[in-house]
């Protein structure tokens, strides 16, 4: 049977004296925040982290007073919630070489108490390329032929109600003309020729 460090330390206080996450991850340029549990005998006690790979030779990076109020030391913080018996410690703007051993540690009389954590930094960068180059061709080419699509569609109704009809206008307007032109000179020719025809038959009738 498996018990959370939490419920662990809450069921039987004597038995560990802090515990916290064997490994984090986070990545570049983000933050991680790691949480250590304590038995409550520790509660007024301060509380570290610190960094190394040994914890007898680790390098103390940021410490509480002893009471609940948070601390800031440049890129790192941590507060200590004594009610619920844990303290955390976030870690901003994370950098490769952030990577490394650290270890959640209780200031005591004699030797403290501490317990191991791994942190790893990953590559944001290279988690959002990698997603760019396989969300984003999918959505583009599905916008493509949506695009595609509508515009087919437009084309069509534009043919259908609009170009057509403008095209058997033209058409119609064109033959118009076109009959219109012809027409005039043969009326014209029409009217000369019987003009002519009519001034003959009064010649002769006038001629001696």
């Amino acid at each position: 049977m498996w018990l959370s460090p939490a419920l662990l330390l809450l069921t039987f206080p004597g038995c560990l004296s802090i515990q916290g996450p064997e490994l984090v991850r986070g990545p570049e340029q983000g933050s991680v925040t790691v949480q250590c549990h304590y038995s409550s005998r520790w509660q007024t006690n301060r509380k570290w982290w610190c960094r190394g790979a040994h914890w007898s030779t680790c390098r103390i990076l940021i410490r509480t007073t002893g009471s609940e109020k948070e601390i800031k030391s440049g890129r790192l913080s941590i507060r200590d919630n004594q009610k619920n018996n844990l303290f955390q410690v976030t870690m901003e703007m994370l950098k490769q070489n952030d990577t490394d051993t650290y270890w959640c540690g209780i200031e005591k009389f004699g030797t403290d108490r501490g317990t191991r954590v791994k942190v790893i930094v990953y590559s944001g960068k290279a988690t959002m390329s990698t997603s760019k180059q396989i969300s984003w061709p999918t959505v583009d080419s599905r916008a493509d032929m949506a695009s595609s699509d509508l515009q087919k569609r437009t084309h069509y109704m534009l043919l259908v109600f609009v170009k057509v009809p403008v095209l058997l206008i033209l058409a119609g307007v064109v033959l118009w003309l076109k009959q219109s032109t012809q027409k005039g000179p043969e009326e014209e020719w029409r009217h000369t020729l019987c003009s002519n025809l009519d001034s003959v038959p009064l010649a002769k009738d006038i001629s001696p």
